[in-house]
């Protein structure tokens, strides 16, 4: 998977798509996924990272980032291999 070229993301958790004009907004944990996403980390490592630095399950969480991902993908922001 891999966040779309055109996608820009700001620090403060703004996410915006210049192709169509819709914007969204992240809170810090999603801001932390859409960038390791971003960086081309893979979801066993993006779990692992998300896992050690925020107090969640990994099984929890494994949940929360497909959803996540399907939204992002719905959405036109990622693109799933």
């Amino acid at each position: 998977m891999k966040v779309k070229k055109e996608i820009a993301l700001s620090d403060s958790g703004f996410l915006f798509n210049p192709l169509n004009g819709q914007s969204y907004t992240l809170n810090p944990l999603g801001c932390d996924v859409f960038n390791l996403i971003k960086d081309g980390k893979q979801e066993k490592e993006i779990i692992d990272i998300v896992v050690s630095e925020y107090d969640i399950s990994a099984s929890t969480f494994e949940k929360d980032f497909q959803d996540f991902v399907a939204s992002m993908s719905v959405l036109g922001l990622i693109e799933i291999d």
